[in-house]
């Protein structure tokens, strides 16, 4: 009954969907949002898409955090498993892009049906996949409930449960617990987000602790070559700080920061990456009402003397930023988004600052902090607090960048258990 609520209320909701989609495409701008509306309803024409694999596993990654996630996965199953498709759904554009960088043709990625009967059916009808595999917390209740109507096994990789989401699933127990019954695997980060998925009524023999796979955090051989390159177009050798990832309403307090690490450092420079590519000129403008000399990335124009912000409007360089730094804010923060990726700057050696709101990285934001690779930061007045002091004192820089890059290292090995689990299910 609960479930047949909750499909009427999505139908309702459909339009204003709809309409959200067009107000990403048109106001942000955002144009993708307004292409490949078929997918998102569940209609997949495999011939048109050049496709003719017999057999499926379908991961669902929602953005790129999770797609950049589960990449490993996916890469060691196409080398072991060469005789499965693949297919991989996201829900965003940005999510879209970064599975065509990573892996081409090599996998099928369409984006995701939305949560109504139809749409869902229509999507498993057409790839009848073995095993789902579903990234950190994308669970949604009919695609577990008529994937395992299908006969495919359901398995949840790099599972997390923060307590808030706890709380929540406590709160709709009647549609969540049924929904959690039907899953086959959980793969959970930590034995914390275990025993949340067992207080909500996940089978004990569905539980299983691998640790995240985000830890096996996996640098490109050329990213010293590539660090140093663009390190060129940096004047001079200058203290620098990157707030990575940030959200909307999130620049404001990190500029704040900006200026009173500047009235103690005052030949700072920062490198301010926002989260999402659409917001690459928004966050330009609003760095220049603060009378903020701005260079962006895809500009020629070096980063001078005179330049206060290194704006990185550039997909996939990520890691390239972070080499540029001496430490890092991770944004998501200081809004309340939940942090994005923490452990790319720990795995290169960078103290790590977050916000209050980290329920993305929940878990593996106390494992760091809990080995002093990681401060939580109240606000942009505690950011700049901190930026200052770990600026102008070397050790301490060095101290807590060690450890982070230490417990990054000492986490490896999800992978090689989430994998293991993977076959086990898809029974192969």
């Amino acid at each position: 009954m609960n479930r047949a609520i909750y499909n009427f209320a999505f139908y309702l909701l459909l339009p204003f969907i709809v309409l959200r989609l067009l107000w990403r495409a048109l106001v942000l701008p955002a144009p993708a949002y307004a292409k490949r509306w078929g997918e998102r309803l569940g209609f997949v024409d495999l011939a048109h898409a050049h496709r003719d694999e017999q057999r499926w596993i379908w991961v669902h990654a929602a953005s790129v955090g999770e797609s950049v996630a589960i990449s490993p996965l996916i890469t060691r199953l196409r080398a072991q498993k060469p005789d499965w498709g693949i297919v991989v759904t996201t829900m965003t554009p940005t999510g879209s892009e970064r599975i065509e960088e990573l892996f081409g043709s090599d996998v099928c990625h369409v984006y995701a049906p939305y949560d109504y009967a139809g749409a869902v059916k229509r999507f498993l009808a057409t790839f009848k996949p073995a095993l789902v595999v579903l990234v950190e917390t994308e669970l949604w209740p009919n695609l577990v409930h008529y994937s395992k109507k299908s006969g495919a096994r359901i398995m949840v990789a790099n599972a997390r449960l923060s307590e808030k989401s706890y709380r929540g699933y406590q709160k709709f127990s009647a549609l969540g617990r049924p929904m959690l019954q039907q899953i086959d695997c959980i793969a959970a980060q930590a034995p914390r987000d275990a025993e949340r998925f067992r207080r909500l009524g996940v089978a004990e023999q569905a539980l299983h602790v691998t640790g995240s796979m985000k830890f096996d955090v996996s640098l490109p051989d050329n990213l010293a070559a590539l660090t140093a390159a663009m390190a060129q177009r940096i004047e001079g050798n200058r203290p620098t700080w990157i707030a990575a990832s940030t959200r909307d309403g999130e620049e404001e307090k990190v500029l704040a920061a900006f200026a009173q690490v500047k009235q103690h450092v005052p030949d700072v420079l920062l490198i301010l990456v926002p989260r999402h590519p659409e917001r690459f000129a928004p966050v330009e403008r609003l760095c220049r009402k603060h009378s903020l000399q701005v260079v962006r990335r895809s500009s020629d124009v070096p980063v001078d003397a005179a330049t206060d912000i290194l704006l990185g409007d550039s997909m996939g360089e990520m890691l390239v930023y972070y080499g540029l730094a001496q430490l890092a804010f991770v944004g998501g923060s200081l809004v309340n988004t939940g942090c994005q990726n923490v452990l790319e700057p720990a795995a290169l050696g960078l103290p790590v600052l977050v916000g209050p709101s980290q329920f993305n990285f929940q878990t593996i934001c106390e494992q760091l902090a809990e080995v002093g690779a990681l401060r939580t930061v109240a606000d942009e007045n505690g950011l700049a607090t901190d930026v200052v002091r770990l600026l102008q004192d070397d050790d301490a820089r060095h101290t807590m960048g060690e450890h982070g890059r230490v417990a990054v290292g000492a986490n490896k090995g999800a992978l090689d258990r989430i994998y293991d689990l993977t076959v086990q299910y898809l029974g192969t």
